[in-house]
């Protein structure tokens, strides 16, 4: 819909997706349609409403092709869930985006081979049907209930007036005053970071907010890391890194230090990383663990083919891949279907999981852990 704010997925290649392969003809078909049934929009918006349009449905078709690749309606369902509360924030009713939904299915599958057809139908079947019970808006992730409360909604606060002296003087004040490095990363920055993508979400605040509060925070945590790498050495390595299109990597520099909290050696590569580069750096650091987040499930596709990249590569000791990050908290068994050994839900649970898998005693291949 013109002037919506949308997710930032990147570029998606997912090889053999037709649905990938022929997004912009499909797109134009459907907001074609979506002219054709609601004359009144295309007298609106006019043309620059209609290339709006035209990039909104772009965005609906790369979560649509992910959840058909890996065959999880699931995971469209949830893209609808995030949908609903988006267009909710800006006066879009209900039976409007289940009749772009609706639209949507009819056409990509009249032009896809039949077992992508069918898949389609399931997908968009299922956010159809799952659409009039999902919420129109996200409850708060910071709690005055919750632990350190207060200090993360001072945080947010400090955060949205720009003031980061203030969010970071929040933080060590907190931590000289016997807060852990843990909790400060459980209980302050990571609900006050949903907490601003819940903000933006609902556009109760711009993109710029969000970004700087990202900014800030990744400086902040910094700072604590002195009391971050006293741990004493064991011996263990590990690489931490997104995939390549991935923008959102503090989800999983996190992780990066809960592991050298524990006493790895972590190995930040960060966000929108080559796979060659990660393949390389886990031979130069003879990794035991890679550790991959892909923050939205367009970027799937992209995790199991980095998978799929180190799995084909002769190792004298194959490193264990630990996936997580939000796709994969929808879906229980999706870490399985990208080939991973484990799936974390969060830093602490990771490092747990990790310790699993390179423990003699594991199995070929781990169980998730929800």
């Amino acid at each position: 819909m013109p002037g919506t704010v949308r997710p930032i997925p990147g570029p998606l290649r997912i090889a053999s997706n037709p649905i990938v392969d022929r997004r912009d003809e499909l797109a134009r078909a459907i907001v074609a349609i979506q002219f054709e049934r609601w004359p009144a929009f295309y007298a609106r918006y006019g043309e620059v409403g209609r290339e709006r349009c035209v990039e909104d449905i772009g965005f609906h078709l790369l979560y649509l092709a992910e959840a058909v690749a890996s065959d999880s309606p699931a995971l469209f369902r949830e893209y609808v869930a995030w949908v609903k509360i988006l267009f909710a924030g800006i006066g879009i009713p209900d039976g409007e985006l289940g009749e772009s939904l609706e639209i949507l299915r009819d056409v990509v599958a009249a032009r896809v081979d039949s077992a992508t057809a069918a898949r389609v139908r399931a997908c968009v079947g299922q956010g159809l049907t799952a659409l009039p019970g999902l919420p129109r808006e996200t409850p708060p992730f910071v709690r005055p209930d919750a632990p350190l409360g207060a200090l993360a909604r001072s945080y947010v606060d400090a955060l949205l007036a720009g003031d980061r002296r203030r969010a970071a003087v929040l933080v060590t004040e907190a931590a000289a005053g016997g807060s852990t490095v843990p909790d400060l990363y459980l209980h302050v920055f990571q609900p006050a970071l949903r907490e601003i993508g819940r903000l933006w979400q609902t556009r109760a605040i711009t993109v710029a907010h969000e970004h700087f509060a990202t900014a800030a925070t990744q400086a902040i945590m910094g700072q604590l890391y002195p009391a971050i790498f006293a741990s004493e050495r064991r011996g263990l390595s590990m690489v931490a890194t997104c995939v390549g299109g991935e923008q959102r990597e503090i989800g999983i520099r996190m992780v990066a230090d809960f592991f050298e909290m524990a006493g790895w050696d972590s190995h930040y590569l960060g966000a929108n990383m080559p796979m060659g580069s990660i393949v390389q750096a886990l031979r130069e650091r003879n990794a035991r663990i890679l550790a991959v987040s892909a923050t939205i499930t367009a970027h799937v596709g992209r995790v199991a083919a980095l998978i799929a990249a180190v799995r084909a590569e002769p190792w004298e000791q194959p490193p264990r891949v630990l996936v997580g990050g939000y796709p994969f908290n929808l879906v229980p068994d999706l870490w399985r279907k990208v080939g991973a050994d484990a799936f974390a839900s969060g830093a602490e649970e990771a490092v747990a999981s990790a310790e699993r898998l390179i423990s003699p005693a594991a199995p070929d291949r781990a169980s998730g852990v929800a």
